[in-house]
């Protein structure tokens, strides 16, 4: 089993640019990846994202690429809540748009988890089985949120 990055791949029966509002909008992220609240994103390669995540806190991404309507990516310091991602405390997850034959292809990889240091207690919550279960559940939502299914959110406000 691959021990430091996670691909996940799915074609979205939608335009590109569709989708490209749907992975960089924040009231589109806050549906099918927070509590259902839009999220703050600054979507400048240095901008911060703010992710309110229930119970498990809120995250601070740090945006690094914004190619329109073709490539995305941010830090995510899953283990730190309200702590800036930076290269040290984080991965980094990218989204990379093509055209496809159904509309668009759009592949998720989150890579660095062998480089992590993390506290034991947060480990197995932000270990690479679990987000790579994560994100297999968070294409399908992207794909149905791009075609405006209702979605309950990602993780619920407690």
């Amino acid at each position: 089993m691959e021990t430091d990055r996670i691909e996940r791949e799915i074609e979205i029966d939608a335009p590109q640019e569709r989708v490209w509002e749907v992975i960089t909008e924040g009231e589109h992220i806050g549906v099918w990846f927070g509590n259902g609240e839009p999220v703050k994103v600054d979507l400048n390669p240095g901008g911060v994202m703010i992710i309110d995540h229930g119970h498990h806190g809120t995250y601070l991404m740090s945006i690094v690429d914004v190619d329109a309507p073709r490539r995305f990516s941010f830090r995510w310091a899953a283990a730190y809540h309200d702590v800036l991602a930076t290269p040290e405390n984080s991965t980094l997850v990218e989204f990379t748009l093509e055209p496809a034959a159904s509309g668009t292809r759009l592949r998720v990889t989150e890579s660095g988890f062998d480089a992590l240091n993390v506290p034991e207690e947060m480990r197995e919550r932000v270990s690479i089985e679990n987000h790579s279960a994560g994100w297999t559940e968070v294409i399908k939502r992207i794909d149905r949120h791009a075609h405006g299914e209702e979605l309950s959110p990602l993780v619920p406000c407690e």
